[in-house]
């Protein structure tokens, strides 16, 4: 068991890389769930930049750099990817279907953060390349601890370089 200082710094340097100005893109629809993990992101120390996007249709719009989000300053290829499965146009189901069908983007680590427990629906996401799949927690508290330990272990991961944006 490491002492308390050794995990403090440990803390401290995780917290560090998890904060290199790496884009959290979250694909949400319900704008109470889109609020509350911003909110939680932020509760957890988090300073990265955060975009929330309704629907299936614009997140591939975003990750193509299409349209209004061509400016990469202003709207940076997301490092990470927190996926709804239920959206307006495209579903989650559609988009890692998608991510996957284009080499240049299918690096992206995507997490799936969804209501449905169903085991259908689990599978067919870890079939489709999901790395991960959360079932929302009822609590704030459990949402914050269940972020921290997302974004911990994806900052101890390494990760190839994402591209600016993904190809047709």
């Amino acid at each position: 068991m490491k002492a308390p200082r050794q995990r403090g710094e440990l803390r401290r340097r995780v917290r560090s890389d998890m904060n290199r100005n790496l884009t959290i893109l979250i694909a949400e629809d319900n704008e109470n769930d889109a609020a509350l993990l911003q909110l939680a992101i932020r509760g957890i120390g988090l300073q990265n930049p955060v975009r929330i996007l309704p629907d299936g249709v614009v997140v591939i719009e975003y990750l193509k750099g299409s349209g209004k989000y061509a400016d990469r300053h202003e709207y940076p290829f997301p490092s990470v990817l927190f996926l709804d499965l239920k959206m307006p146009r495209l579903g989650g189901f559609e988009i890692l279907q998608w991510l996957r069908q284009h080499p240049d983007c299918f690096v992206i680590p995507v997490t799936i953060f969804s209501s449905s427990a169903l085991e259908p629906d689990i599978k067919k996401a870890y079939a489709l390349g999901a790395n991960a799949y959360f079932i929302k927690p009822s609590s704030f508290e459990d949402l914050k601890r269940m972020l921290q330990s997302a974004f911990e272990f994806w900052s101890w991961c390494a990760k190839p370089s994402v591209p600016e944006r993904c190809a047709e």
